[in-house]
């Protein structure tokens, strides 16, 4: 039986490497877990992670800023790793360094987020489209924020990461319109104690910090992958709680 095959970029930390742990804990997996610096001890620390029976870790290098990593990395991975096709891509790297009012914001602190939060999401899909294709049940994954909800705007400074964040999940929602063949959705990882989610509650005033709990967040986030379904969860918003979330 071939193995299943997930991909997850920012996989060395943070919430990343909590969906890595829980799918390489599992029989039969390949995890790979991307991130821009494979030496880094905490990407070298995964190799030796708990794996479930006939399950591997490999680590490769896709740095969200620069655009020609992503297909450096799926290249890597079919000709030194026999990679023959990709389950699950879970675009996860992202970064949020300010969280100005309109008001205060810099265009370049803007455009600093675009590149890893937007355009690093499309050469992803581009860079693994070919490996997903060859998958029975492929799926594409984004997280998500609530700091990027247009119906129910959070009344904090949020002027250069949560518009990036809407147009990742639009261009999520729109691939999978684009793409029949294909289950593409955003999981909202709810507010937890990451190095974002921290900073965040420092920038926001929020001194008892984020209220999510990190493990009921990838468990959450893992289980509702797998229920998903292009008819129930194609293009759509999902909490880790399993519960669909407006726009």
């Amino acid at each position: 039986m071939a193995p299943t095959t997930v991909l997850i970029t920012g996989a060395n930390r943070g919430l990343g490497k909590g969906i890595l742990e829980r799918y390489a804990a599992r029989e039969n997996h390949i995890v790979i877990a991307a991130n821009r610096d494979p030496g880094h001890p905490t990407s070298q620390a995964l190799k030796d992670l708990p794996t479930g029976p006939g399950s591997r870790i490999i680590v490769v290098k896709i740095d969200a800023t620069v655009e020609s990593d992503a297909a450096a990395a799926v290249q890597e991975l079919v000709s030194t790793h026999g990679i023959d096709h990709l389950d699950v891509v879970i675009g996860n790297a992202g970064i949020a360094k300010v969280f100005p009012k309109i008001s205060e914001l810099k265009t370049s602190d803007l455009l600093e987020h675009v590149v890893p939060n937007v355009c690093a999401l499309i050469w992803l899909f581009q860079a693994t489209l070919s490996l997903l294709k060859k998958s029975a049940n492929p799926k594409f994954v984004t997280l998500g924020s609530a700091s990027a909800l247009l119906g129910n705007m959070l009344p904090v400074g949020n002027g250069v990461y949560g518009p990036t964040k809407i147009a990742a999940a639009w261009y999520t929602a729109k691939i999978n319109q684009e793409e029949e063949w294909l289950t593409s959705f955003i999981i909202h990882p709810g507010w937890v104690n990451t190095d974002m989610g921290t900073g965040g509650a420092q920038a926001w005033g929020v001194p008892e910090g984020p209220p999510d709990d990190f493990n009921e967040s990838c468990n959450g986030m893992v289980r509702v992958i797998d229920a998903s379904a292009k008819k129930s969860h194609g293009g759509l918003i999902w909490s880790f709680r399993g519960e669909r979330v407006d726009w």
